[in-house]
């Protein structure tokens, strides 16, 4: 069986890149091994994620309610657990189905099986699905690999108990323990301890480095530490290593740590492990080909993500960081109408990250820390939401909307937000850095108000030192 294009991996960006590649008129097929296209971000991480902390967030309004705004309630929610993954489920399965669908009319072959490169221009398939060709070989012109990236467990770590979890445990939601460790203070690992401790669970957070969120500007990240300690009762625990694990003899993992943070031992009736991710490179064949693997297990690829193998194309987690599903899914249009012999390139000069907490952080751009790494000059104008009348109404005035700007261009460089929905307030940011705006576009634009959209205008005017609700002294003008 021979194809044009095979995509190996059915992600955001694989499918994306196979759904491009189609419109272009290419005959592609889709190898995946899951029964279901979607990827992790779909059928175990973004999406089911994202469905449980909506339920835990309006469980904490409703909280918010009665603390700030006098709204009682009889008694405490009721959670049952089957209908909340029943729930879950469904999300899930109607965005599959609806893949499934999309692939149907675009007339992409889907083949359920696992794909390990021969050679540089032929797959070994192996699965039971009936398509899957006499001899399971497929060869191709192109490959486009998208196989991602899977949770890091390290061996110390993996005791063989279904009580020690990894982030698709954690989402498979089998119950709600009484206690929970989260064993690392990435944004995976607040996400999943924020659902936990909404649902019930006493949550608690060991971190080895002496801050949540490791490489997010630590302004951004001060407000959501500081929330997360009242929200765990203080059990978040700095500059700690976890020793060991081992199930006891009741069913429940005990912990050593070691630290100034938590010494000493406790036992939990779960842990989630969720230290970061790495790259599926391992065990695709891929020594069979001309592709160069570096040292932390990504492929190496060029801006138009050509490998070292002329027939092979890598996008999405495999092909480096940042580990997102929107960057694949650019990624995978690139690589889809490089292969159709058209120019493109990936280029972005701000690829958005969002941590889903609550308050929720985003930055796009340059952050602060990478300018002071760099050595890169740049100014930096502060916007506190204590000064919007929007996020006053809210009860949420914790929150902060910055820009970074070049001192020479007065160009947006980069933006930085933390509040309620700075996920969604961030896309207006990737949009000004990526056309290249000045500061004043962006202040000089209306916003509606009362929204915390302003927020982006009402920080490009502190700025010019021209903010109504707060006071900074103008800015001097520059002398010859």
């Amino acid at each position: 069986m021979h194809t044009p294009l095979v995509v190996l991996g059915g992600g955001p960006g694989g499918y994306a890149a196979a759904f491009l590649a189609a419109d272009e008129g290419l005959d592609v097929t889709i190898v995946e091994s899951e029964p279901r296209l979607g990827g992790t971000c779909l059928l175990r991480g973004c999406i089911p994620s994202k469905a449980l902390l909506h339920v835990a967030r309006v469980i904490s309004e409703v909280d918010e309610l009665r603390d700030d705004w006098g709204v009682s309630y009889d008694e405490r929610p009721k959670i049952d657990v089957d209908v909340v993954r029943a729930r879950k489920e469904k999300v899930i399965e109607n965005l599959t189905s609806g893949l499934a669908g999309l692939a149907k009319r675009r007339k992409v072959t889907v083949i359920r099986a696992r794909g390990s490169f021969v050679d540089s221009t032929t797959l070994q398939l192996e699965g039971d699905d009936p398509s899957i060709p006499e001899g399971g070989q497929l060869t191709f012109d192109h490959c486009i690999l998208a196989t991602g990236s899977v949770p890091a467990m390290p061996p110390a770590f993996d005791i063989g108990s279904e009580k020690v979890m990894d982030s698709t445990g954690a989402l498979a939601l089998e119950d709600i323990p009484e206690s929970l460790l989260v064993v690392g203070g990435g944004y995976i690992g607040l996400e999943m301890a924020s659902v936990y401790a909404g649902l019930g669970s006493k949550v608690s957070v060991v971190e080895l480095s002496e801050g949540l969120l490791p490489g997010a500007d630590r302004d951004l990240v001060r407000p959501l530490a500081k929330r997360v300690e009242k929200q765990l009762d203080g059990r978040v625990w700095l500059n700690t290593k976890v020793g060991s694990l081992a199930e006891t003899d009741d069913g429940r993992v005990e912990v050593t740590f070691e630290g100034p943070g938590k010494f000493g031992h406790e036992r939990f009736d779960r842990v989630l492990i969720s230290i970061g991710r790495r790259p599926v490179s391992k065990g695709l064949g891929l020594e069979n080909t001309q592709v160069v693997i570096n040292q932390r297990g990504f492929v190496e690829c060029d801006a138009q993500q050509r490998t070292a193998d002329p027939h092979i194309l890598a996008i999405g987690d495999v092909a480096g960081d940042p580990m997102l599903a929107h960057k694949a899914t650019h990624e995978g249009r690139v690589a889809a109408e490089v292969v159709a012999g058209k120019p493109a390139a990936f280029d972005k000069a701000a690829i958005p990250a969002v941590v889903f907490t609550d308050p929720e952080i985003a930055w796009a751009g340059l952050t602060e820390g990478e300018a002071k790494r760099d050595g890169r000059e740049v100014e930096v104008a502060v916007y506190p939401w204590a000064a919007s009348g929007r996020a006053q109404a809210l009860g949420r005035t914790e929150g902060l909307t910055k820009w970074l700007i070049d001192p020479e261009t007065k160009r947006v460089v980069g933006c930085g937000i933390v509040g309620a929905g700075a996920g969604e307030l961030i896309a207006e940011a990737v949009l000004a850095i990526e056309m290249g705006c000045e500061v004043a576009d962006i202040s000089e634009s209306v916003h509606p108000h009362p929204t915390l959209s302003e927020t982006l205008m009402n920080s490009g005017e502190v700025f010019f030192g021209t903010a109504t609700e707060i006071y900074k002294p103008k800015r001097k003008p520059a002398t010859t």
